[in-house]
């Protein structure tokens, strides 16, 4: 079941109207880590519950500080990852809108957002087979069709001042990893198949999900293509997660380039890539960097160089710079654990970038409490663009 919200009543609506027909926006995309695992010990139960609890709240002081900083850089249009997945959304989004959205963070301005997508993702769904081959069927954590010890964990949630097509979204969620052409192949030491023919035939490319939604952006259509591919880590030899990370960000460059999209059919029943010449935002993170750790690469490298993108912007801030002084790629690193891994890429078409930056304060300047630490706020920055539509 998914949810889409045209145009929400109340306090919600505040701020909309002015924006109705900006050519210049703000746009990002946040890995705010808001999963129970952020909250709870290892020992203690894990699901959508511990999110709902702290959302109602209001004084969760990382989700305080989640919501600061959204304040502080007022994206028009903001992806968050690992926001679990609450199917009730008074539980859940309209409580992060209302509960630490529009309650000034520390003296920011509350900030206001009309209209918001999320739906299901893979994470946690639990499958009948053996995926890690560890001797059993846990249903669990790395046998579910997307590593989570419960459905929905990490999930994601678009919040847009402007409006949502809503007929026109298309979701991924249930396309199978079998139908991409040339896919990565995952195999055993012996050079048998990693996943039965059962679980194959059944097996998403999507660890959470990829999302194609139109944003009515005053007389123009931006597309953000959302999705949140899967660490290419935590596997073994076989290299099982690296090759789904892999495959899941080549994705969106078929899906964004002329005739290599169209084995592509969504959860709507609808085949075929988005149409050439259409303004869109690839939003997210990838989970790779183009230039160092633990990916296969080519993905990333291909997607940032592809004709249709403007791959060459890239996004860096000071904080991240002085984080690790001795790397020469340090500056456009996104994560405290220094890589390059959330993007927002912009379609070469219909767009032309303002500026661009990570919300990542250096230590001797203000807010840098708000990343100074994993539990601060989260271990990813905000990534964000500044645009004009043409």
């Amino acid at each position: 079941m998914k949810f889409f919200i045209t145009g929400v009543c109340g306090l919600l609506l505040t701020g909309v109207s002015m924006f109705a027909s900006a050519a210049e926006i703000r746009v990002a995309t946040f890995n705010v880590s808001m999963e129970a695992e952020n909250y709870v010990g290892d020992d203690e139960q894990k699901s959508e519950q511990v999110l709902i609890e702290r959302l109602r709240a209001g004084d969760e002081a990382q989700i305080q500080a989640i919501a600061r900083i959204i304040q502080l850089q007022r994206p028009d249009v903001i992806l968050l990852t690992e926001f679990d997945y609450i199917e009730n959304p008074k539980k859940g989004v309209e409580a992060f809108l209302q509960n630490y959205l529009a309650v000034s963070q520390q003296g920011a301005e509350p900030i206001h957002y009309g209209h918001y997508f999320y739906d299901q993702v893979n994470t946690g769904q639990p499958s009948p087979y053996d995926l890690n081959r560890d001797g059993e069927q846990s249903g669990t954590g790395a046998d579910a069709w997307g590593y989570g010890v419960y459905p929905g964990q990490y999930g994601m949630l678009l919040l847009s001042r402007f409006p949502i097509e809503e007929e026109q979204i298309r979701t991924f969620r249930h396309f199978k990893w079998k139908d991409m052409p040339d896919h990565k192949v995952t195999l055993q030491a012996d050079g048998s198949p990693w996943y039965s023919p059962e679980a194959w035939a059944q097996f998403p490319l999507s660890s959470k999900s990829h999302w194609d939604i139109p944003l009515q952006v005053g007389d123009k259509t931006v597309h953000v293509l959302a999705s949140h591919p899967t660490p290419p880590v935590f596997d073994g030899p076989e290299n099982r997660n690296g090759k789904r990370n892999h495959d899941e960000i080549r994705f969106w460059n078929d899906y964004i380039s002329r005739g290599q999209g169209d084995y592509i059919y969504d959860d709507q029943g609808r085949s075929g890539a988005l149409p050439d010449d259409t303004r869109f935002l690839i939003m997210g993170d990838l989970n790779s960097s183009p230039v160092e750790g633990d990916s296969i690469r080519s993905a990333i490298v291909h997607l940032l160089e592809n004709r249709v993108v403007q791959g060459d912007i890239t996004p860096v801030s000071r904080g991240a710079a002085e984080h690790t002084l001795d790397n020469p790629h340090a500056a456009a690193h996104t994560a405290s654990w220094r890589a390059r891994v959330d993007y927002v890429i912009p379609s070469a078409h219909g767009l032309e970038v303002m500026d661009s930056g990570v919300f990542w304060p250096a230590i001797d300047e203000a807010d840098y409490e708000l990343v100074a630490s994993r539990s601060a706020s989260s271990d990813h920055r905000l990534v964000w663009l500044q645009i004009k539509l043409k």
